[in-house]
């Protein structure tokens, strides 16, 4: 093994790291801004984070493809002919679902025996089945020689996700596992897939995500509710403006004249994210200015809009947004990912931070009579194969 994988790979893996190894990682994700936007053709501003799913394939001479997870102690094998989604263990639609994709392009994929590991927190709203997406993703496209651009393998990743995990996503999250860099947002224009790097100047402040702790079951049903909403929307405009394809496309004039009248539900819905996509756009220009407390102001507008119009959002991180709403030392705050539990984000004061910790988790705790999970988060890399071989 070389001293780049020593230093990169946790050591429960490296037990399973051999001569012809192919181990990649792919982290999870943050989103500053632009929720439930992507799949809505509309923009985002996510970044990579510091925390990532390791994963590791070890070549087969049969089709068998045979997988562990080292967190959750399980292990699944199958045939690769016989590859199909499965309900006997989540996380294994994750990983056959990126190799359907590859086989689906009219790549051959030979079995393999893969293990996998990570240190993003599950169901905190991070996109921890994105980042183990990408990293099976990079991981095949070397062990297949497919030679996909990272377009191509966020693309395929997504797919996974649609036909395995049955979740309507959009591109975001696993876009932002594989084009991630380095302190550094991206701002994703998600129906052309052009996007631009936002270096994130936080000078004197520091991300925090604080876990509710909470894992609505509600969350991908309604998920898929909610885009249903959205395409209603697009719908009723269309049928007096045809060039119209998605929300990216209609102003709030538009939905006033055509949504609200119709249906208040699904105008509630639109106007977030019509709102949302201006609230990026703003927010750009305020990270080229430096300017701080309007981006975390901005923040809080977007977790009031998923509260009260997109109506994702759930008493715990309602909780967790207001106790800090009137805390100077705290720029902004809102919930972060799908919603109906997960994590909030928090931009925070770096001489301020041990004493937000100290007073939300307290407040949190005599609430709901839970430890409040505290993750500080830095800018990472994007998904990449550290070993080929």
């Amino acid at each position: 093994m070389d001293i780049k994988v020593k230093q990169e790979v946790p050591a429960s893996l490296e037990p399973y790291i051999q001569q012809g190894s192919i181990v990649s990682f792919a982290p999870g994700r943050i989103n500053l801004l632009g929720e439930h936007t992507d799949y809505n053709n509309g923009f985002v501003m996510p970044a990579s984070i510091d925390k990532r799913m390791y994963f590791v394939l070890n070549p087969r001479t049969d089709n068998t493809i045979h997988l562990h997870s080292l967190d959750m102690n399980q292990e699944f094998s199958v045939e690769v002919e016989n590859l199909a989604k499965t309900n006997e263990k989540t996380w294994v639609n994750y990983i056959l679902g990126v190799v359907d994709g590859f086989i689906n392009k009219g790549y051959s994929v030979n079995g393999f025996d893969a293990v996998f590991t990570g240190n993003i927190p599950i169901g905190a709203g991070v996109s921890s089945s994105a980042a183990l997406e990408c990293a099976v993703a990079v991981a095949v496209n070397k062990y297949t020689k497919a030679g996909l651009d990272n377009s191509e393998l966020a693309l395929v990743a997504q797919k996974a996700e649609h036909k395995y995990a049955g979740v309507k996503c959009g591109i975001m999250d696993q876009f932002a596992s594989i084009f991630g860099k380095g302190d550094t947002l991206i701002k994703l224009d998600c129906r052309t897939l052009q996007y631009e790097y936002k270096p994130l100047k936080l000078e004197g402040a520091s991300l925090l995500l604080f876990d509710s702790d909470v894992k609505h079951s509600l969350a991908s049903s309604e998920y898929n509710v909610r885009r249903q909403q959205c395409e209603e929307g697009v719908a009723m405009v269309k049928k007096y403006v045809p060039l119209v394809d998605s929300l990216r496309d209609i102003s709030l004039e538009m939905l006033d004249n055509y949504v609200y009248p119709n249906d208040k539900t699904v105008y509630n819905r639109c106007r977030y994210v019509v709102e949302e996509n201006q609230r990026v756009q703003q927010v750009a220009a305020f990270l080229e200015a430096g300017n701080l407390k309007a981006v975390g102001q901005k923040m809080f507008e977007t977790h009031e809009g998923l509260r009260s119009l997109y109506e994702v959002s759930c008493e715990e991180l309602d909780f967790l947004v207001t106790a800090v709403r009137d805390n100077e030392d705290v720029l902004g705050a809102r919930l972060m990912g799908g919603g109906f539990g997960g994590c909030t984000i928090n931009l925070v004061k770096n001489e301020a931070v041990n004493d937000v910790i100290s007073k939300v988790s307290e407040s949190y705790y005599k609430q709901y009579k839970k430890e409040l999970k505290v993750y500080p988060v830095s800018i990472g890399d994007g998904a990449t194969v550290i070993k080929n071989g």
